[in-house]
């Protein structure tokens, strides 16, 4: 608050509550110490039984057969690629949040960017999981792995998209790990003399590799981190421009479309930043975040998420049109389809939920409603994965000749590997937060006295440059 009416803050505090460096400190490597709450063993014991009755689906699958799920000759790709292209496009945010915002020195991600880091992590598992599983013969998916062998003169397709989303889910994979290691070295330095359990700090000690914190490490770890988001920043475009590439390089009515990279990208992004917030919510409710995870920070991706879902909405509208421009009657034919045939009321959940649930976020009373927020984050992803769906299937079961035009109802042991995969991916994120510094600590310090003056209180046009930095090289010197 402004003692005076008649000055106007500058910039807004992005750490509440006037935090001093000890206490950023004691406040992030405290949760590595105090028992978990009700809350956290609540939402862990969910988590595990869905996980549970994922791995058993699983076991059925690779035992019996895919012959236990609702594919027919028609419809060959049904909620294993769906929810492989859902999962691919989750992990797109953290990239965004972490690495594109990090480059175009945006501060306010420190707050989250760990977080939405490791969302992508176990985005990508349970992505990569799914195709695995979809070859019928999951012992041999190192066959696409282009390696020397001794079968012969016998090498992988180049040609199929199986190839493709294997490159593009390891590399992708690979250098989101880098990323998301090598920024929490310096915090778990710091974890290892804070925490009392002694597995713990051995834990923390080996995976600091030594940091001391020196000028050299600093130099070093700074250089190599700026080095990372350069190499993840065009991931974020060619990971799911790759994945769309399944889809549009074929000639099934519906897919092979020029937009899809972009279409898929940014849907990819829209998706991702729903599911950020899906998980900051509760996490800064149950571990006392709300000082560092303000309503600001969830603010700025509700606008980013107005931004996002504007490109999708137009994608959807650039589809129409090409299909009725183009005079292809098989074209025309599938878009209608969408809108008034089998799978109608999947595709007009994917439309409600993409396009006029996010335009809420226009209201600032909305976009700052921490529960309105959580919901509508919600929302978004149902209608995400409904969108996959009605491309996957939708576009399948109505094929070139009527006589081999099919439906798809998935079976109970496909519901059943997608609902364990949502209870690896919770039950993987509550672990992280359990266990690692869930927010940047040496991040928050850097950010810690933008927008307060000496005293704590929101920078005004009364201050002068030299009269703030004098107060905050004295607060910084009472707060080493």
């Amino acid at each position: 608050m402004m003692e005076n009416s008649d000055i106007s803050t500058i910039r807004y505090p992005l750490v509440k509550e006037d935090k001093s460096y000890k206490q950023v400190t004691d406040d992030i490597t405290g949760i590595l110490n105090r028992k978990p709450g009700k809350g956290w063993w609540i939402a862990i014991s969910v988590s595990s039984v869905m996980l549970l009755l994922g791995i058993y689906s699983v076991w059925v699958t690779f035992t019996v057969g895919i012959g236990t799920w609702g594919l027919n000759k028609t419809i060959g790709w049904g909620f294993a690629i769906t929810n492989f292209v859902f999962w691919i496009g989750i992990g797109h945010a953290g990239t965004l949040i972490s690495a594109v915002l990090f480059l175009f020195r945006q501060k306010w991600r420190t707050a989250i960017n760990r977080s939405a880091e490791a969302m992508t992590i176990f985005a990508v598992i349970c992505a990569g999981l799914f195709p695995i599983i979809h070859l019928g013969r999951p012992w041999q998916f190192f066959w696409i792995i282009p390696y020397p062998n001794f079968r012969g003169p016998l090498w992988v397709n180049f040609r199929s998209a199986l190839m493709w989303d294997f490159f593009a889910i390891s590399t992708y994979f690979t250098i989101s790990l880098l990323y998301w290691y090598l920024g929490m070295i310096p915090d778990l330095a710091t974890a290892r003399h804070r925490v009392k359990s002694k597995v713990k700090r051995f834990v923390y000690r080996f995976l600091s590799l030594r940091w001391n914190g020196s000028s050299s490490d600093w130099a070093r770890y700074e250089t190599v981190y700026l080095l990372l988001a350069g190499l993840a920043t065009p991931l974020v475009l060619s990971v799911h421009s790759i994945v769309s590439f399944d889809f549009a390089t074929s000639l099934i009515p519906g897919w092979h479309s020029t937009i899809f990279p972009p279409y898929f990208v940014a849907g990819a992004i829209f998706s991702g930043l729903a599911m950020v917030m899906t998980l900051l919510i509760p996490m800064r409710r149950f571990f006392g975040l709300k000082a560092y995870i303000t309503t600001k920070h969830l603010e700025n991706m509700c606008k980013l998420i107005i931004l996002t879902s504007w490109i999708v909405l137009i994608s959807y509208l650039t589809e129409f049109w090409i299909s009725w421009y183009s005079g292809n009657p098989y074209e025309h034919y599938i878009f209608l389809n969408r809108a008034n045939g089998f799978y109608l009321v999947i595709f007009w959940i994917s439309i409600i939920c993409n396009t006029l649930i996010p335009q809420l976020f226009w209201f600032k009373k909305l976009r700052t409603c921490v529960p309105v927020i959580f919901v509508i984050s919600i929302l978004i992803n149902v209608g995400m994965w409904s969108e996959r769906f009605i491309i996957v299937v939708q576009s399948l079961h109505r094929d070139f000749l009527p006589s081999s035009w099919a439906t798809y109802t998935p079976s109970l042991v496909e519901i059943g590997i997608f609902v364990g995969s949502f209870g690896l991916f919770f039950t993987l994120f509550l672990l992280f937060a359990r266990f690692f510094p869930v927010i940047s600590i040496s991040e928050i310090k850097g950010v810690l006295l933008l927008g307060r003056d000496g005293n704590g209180r929101a920078e005004s046009a009364g201050n002068t440059p030299q009269e703030l930095n004098t107060e905050k090289n004295k607060t910084a010197r009472k707060n080493p």
